[in-house]
């Protein structure tokens, strides 16, 4: 670190130290000054930052960790453009939180600088599952809302997510302009001290309209009524999900639901996995065993706020397989398109969305049945702004992203486990009544629409060290991309940071209609897609694979899934990964 960063760090530690901060956290600050320098740059380097999820990172003191203060100045930002953005009029905010430890206090914290500042916040009385939060906004008429929630990372980190009047997170220009206002505030133009008549408590009434609305969604009430002995095993992996992923597949109708005791106990510290993560075979270990006890034909897990579900099915040879998010979200695409179909619901004016690093095999499903499709930045934030742009002429019928998080129905503007378990659930029962299961219909949409396979490659680079080794990866990539990965030439490259995307073989360029972000696509002759974008919630970069291949038929399917994995570790080598 060079002396002027050194000096930066240490002047704006200093101010910690002088301002008008608690005791406790002047201790933990001079601890650092005194004891452990190059925690103290970690802590104090920069302020944090608004990425793809909103405001996150790592629990303690510093301008670069989470916080009351770094929360506080996030709201007081927030409360001031609000006033700006909608002059004259009364202002509402919504305001939820997880299990994570100290969510509860940066949740009363948020309401009471909104009560301070003369904005009603309705407060949930407990945790309560971030997709329930972006309904609540809509439902109470507020212009904005908060969610406390590191969403999936592991235990140290917590985070602030805010919302639009739309239900949506915010987005350019509200997301930079909230963290500019933000930055032009000192901790003594905090307003800490609400007017408690402001902060109104919410409780089970939205729960219940909210559950109400979800029960809307069921194609197939019939289906499940003759399969409700289909055994379920869920986990909410000590999160939000625990009491309304049970009620909502109550109220579809199944019931052999089995829970994991041990994880129902709502814990931030989440003792019985490593990570709190659907993606991560791990966190779904107690479930699956569970799963075996019971014969169990459907596995499911929800993160800690409830809006990624990573699901387990039985393969041919009644194995339990654990399905990747862009499987997951192909066969939930599946079922809502054609089920829409066959109930003479679609009219032409119907959509569907994905992000660009998700797999390819939706947009073919909706193409297939003449169905619109979008593709999007990373973040549901953008599918929910092509949602709010087509409400009213066009009818939504799902969306997704390969991590996870699924989507229907309108009166949620974020990803949903809740409404996912109980889609998905049904899309099971409907398959069960057909002889089948969701495996066996995985293979019969790769026959039809082509076998996908998908592979992503995290490399953490932690700390500031780490986030300028990225942006020089990032840096050279585009300075000199690749001429072929796993031995098919590149034929298309796609920068969505200068927004332009160039046919390599012709040399022709063409605009990308989409904001500018930091993200790069190599296409391959052979029909493979590698995104390169750096973590907007984590110190990482990651690498998304897919490639494809025909399936004739279903039996043939291991000799293609093993060439693809063959595609992909070429591929892979070709990057040096």
């Amino acid at each position: 670190m060079d002396d002027q960063m050194h000096q930066q760090v240490k002047a704006t530690a200093q101010q910690w130290l002088d301002g008008n901060y608690d005791e406790q956290t002047r201790q933990q600050v001079r601890h650092l000054l005194e004891n452990d320098p190059a925690e103290l740059v970690e802590c104090f380097y920069r302020e944090l930052e608004f990425g793809t999820g909103g405001l996150r990172g790592i629990m303690g003191v510093g301008t670069n960790r989470m916080n009351i203060y770094t929360v506080g100045k996030a709201t007081q930002g927030l409360c001031n453009y609000l006033k700006a953005s909608f002059p004259g009029q009364p202002l509402s905010a919504a305001v939820a939180h997880d299990c994570r430890n100290n969510s509860p206090l940066f949740a009363r914290t948020v309401a009471q600088i909104f009560a301070a500042n003369g904005i009603k916040a309705y407060l949930f009385d407990e945790l309560r599952p971030t997709p329930e939060l972006s309904f609540a906004i809509r439902h109470f008429g507020c212009q904005t809302g908060v969610v406390i929630t590191a969403s999936h990372n592991p235990k140290e980190y917590n985070g602030f997510k805010a919302y639009w009047n739309d239900g949506g997170q915010v987005t350019e220009p509200h997301d930079q302009n909230i963290v500019d206002e933000a930055l032009r505030l000192t901790n003594a133009d905090i307003r800490f001290e609400g007017n408690p008549e402001l902060v109104a408590s919410v409780g089970k009434e939205v729960d219940q309209t909210y559950l109400a609305l979800l029960k809307e969604l069921s194609l197939n009430p019939e289906t499940i009524a003759r399969q409700k002995d289909m055994k379920i095993v869920f986990t909410p992996i000590h999160g939000t999900g625990v009491r309304l992923v049970p009620q909502v597949l109550a109220a579809y109708g199944f019931e052999n639901v089995f829970n994991v005791p041990e994880q129902d106990i709502v814990d931030g510290d989440f003792p019985t996995v490593v990570s709190p993560n659907p993606e991560n075979a791990e966190a779904l270990r107690m479930a699956l065993e569970k799963a075996d006890a019971v014969g169990a034909d459907l596995v499911m897990a929800t993160d800690p706020d409830s809006d990624r579900v990573g699901i387990a099915v039985r393969d041919d040879k009644g194995r339990l397989v654990l399905l990747n998010g862009n499987q997951t979200g192909a066969l939930l695409i599946h079922y809502l398109v054609t089920q829409w179909e066959a109930k003479g619901m679609l009219q032409g004016k119907e959509y569907v969305v994905k992000t660009i690093v998700t797999t390819e095999l939706i947009h073919e499903i909706a193409r297939k049945h003449g169905v619109e499709h979008h593709d999007v930045l990373t973040g549901f934030k953008y599918i929910a702004e092509i949602i709010k742009a087509n409400h009213g002429h066009k009818r939504f019928i799902g969306g997704g992203e390969e991590s996870y998080g699924y989507l229907a129905g309108e009166f949620v503007r974020d990803k949903d486990a809740i409404m996912s378990c109980a889609l998905i659930a049904e899309a099971a029962a409907f398959a069960r009544e057909q002889g089948r299961t969701l495996y066996e219909q995985l293979l019969d949409i790769y026959v039809h629409y082509g076998c996908y396979r998908e592979d992503l490659v995290n490399l953490t680079k932690k700390g500031k060290a780490g986030a300028e080794e990225i942006q020089q990866m990032m840096a050279g990539y585009r300075q000199q991309p690749p001429a072929e990965l796993g031995g098919s030439p590149v034929v298309m490259l796609k920068d969505y940071h200068s927004r332009e995307a160039r046919d390599l073989r012709d040399g022709s360029r063409s605009p990308i209609d989409l904001p500018s972000s930091n993200v790069l696509q190599f296409f391959t002759a052979d029909g493979g897609k590698i995104s390169v974008r750096p973590s907007g919630t984590e110190p990482k970069i990651k690498f998304y694979v897919s490639v494809r291949e025909d399936l004739a038929t279903a039996g043939q399917f291991p000799q293609v899934w093993e060439k693809l994995a063959a595609k992909i570790e070429g591929i892979r080598k070709s990057l040096g990964l």
